[in-house]
C-alpha cells in the first residue's frame, strides 16, 4: 500500500494509531480473538479513546476495510477519454484494483472477514454494500464508453463490470485468500489484466461499420431475377460404338 502522510491533528494521529494497531491485531488474532482492550494497548491510547473513534469492534473492522480500499485508489479518478484506445484505459482502471488485491494486509483482513462474516450474513451484506457503493469508477467508465458507441448498446453495465473484475479476482484474489498462494508478480499481474481486458473487449466491443453493412446483393438481370453464375462443365468424351464382331 502506498505511503500515507501522517495526520497533523492529535485526534487524527490517535485515530491513525488505533487503525494501524487494529490492523496488526486482526491479522494476528482474527476478529473474535481481537478485543478493544488489545487494540487500545497496542495503540498506546486509552480504551475510552478507542470507543470515541469507533463505537464497536465491528465498526472498527469495517472502517479498516474501507480505508484500505480508499488508499488503493488513484487520487485522480480515471475518466473516460474518447480519443484513447479502450484497452489502454481499461488497463489503467484495473491496475488500481490490482494494487488493492496485491496488498498482503488486505488479503489477510479479507480472510479474517470471510471467517467471521460467514457466521454473520447480515454484517457481510452491510460491508459488501458499502464497498460496492464505492466501486463506481469502472461502471461509470463503461457507461460512458457505451454511450459513445464504442461498447455494445445491449451491454448490462453492472453485470459487465462484475464480470470483468471477476476474471481478475479469479487469479489475483481468490487463490491467495482461500489457498494461501503468493501474490502475483508484476509480470503475472500484467498478463492477467491484459488477458481479461482482451477477452472482455472481444465480446463487448461495438460492431464495426463494416460488420453492420448489408451483404451485397446479386446482380439483377432484365428479367428481374438474379443472374445465375456460369457453371463450368467438364467436356464429356465422345461416345464410342462397340466394335462389330
Amino acid at each position: 500500500m502506498p505511503a500515507v502522510q501522517p495526520p497533523a491533528r492529535l485526534t487524527d494521529r490517535k485515530r491513525d494509531a488505533i487503525v494501524q494497531a487494529a490492523i496488526g491485531e486482526f491479522r494476528e488474532h482474527g476478529f473474535n480473538g481481537t478485543s478493544m482492550d488489545r487494540v487500545a494497548a497496542a495503540a498506546d491510547v486509552s480504551k475510552r479513546t478507542v470507543y470515541n473513534h469507533f463505537p464497536s469492534k465491528e465498526e472498527l473492522f469495517e472502517a479498516i476495510l474501507l480505508l484500505m480500499w480508499e488508499r488503493s485508489q488513484s487520487p485522480d479518478e480515471l475518466a473516460y477519454a474518447p480519443a484513447r484506445p479502450l484497452r489502454d484505459q481499461l488497463m489503467d482502471l484495473l491496475a488500481q484494483k490490482m494494487r488493492l488485491l496485491n496488498d498482503a494486509s488486505f488479503i489477510d483482513l479479507s480472510r479474517v472477514a470471510m471467517a467471521d462474516l460467514m457466521h454473520m450474513p447480515e454484517r457481510a451484506r452491510g460491508i459488501t454494500a458499502k464497498l460496492s457503493a464505492k466501486e463506481e469508477g469502472l461502471p461509470r467508465w463503461l457507461r460512458a464508453a457505451q454511450q459513445d458507441g464504442r461498447l455494445r448498446a445491449t451491454m448490462d453495465v453492472p453485470y459487465a463490470a462484475q464480470q470483468l473484475q471477476g476474471m481478475v479476482k479469479a487469479f489475483a484474489f481468490w487463490p491467495q485468500l482461500a489457498m494461501g498462494q503468493p501474490p502475483l508478480s508484476a509480470a503475472q499481474q500484467q498478463q492477467v489484466l491484459g488477458d481479461a481486458v482482451d477477452m472482455f473487449l472481444g465480446f463487448y466491443n461495438a460492431p464495426t461499420q463494416e460488420a453492420k453493412a448489408p451483404a451485397k446483393k446479386a446482380a439483377i438481370g432484365r428479367t428481374g431475377k438474379a443472374a445465375a453464375a456460369p457453371v463450368a462443365t467438364a467436356a464429356r468424351p465422345a461416345s464410342r460404338r462397340a466394335p462389330a464382331r
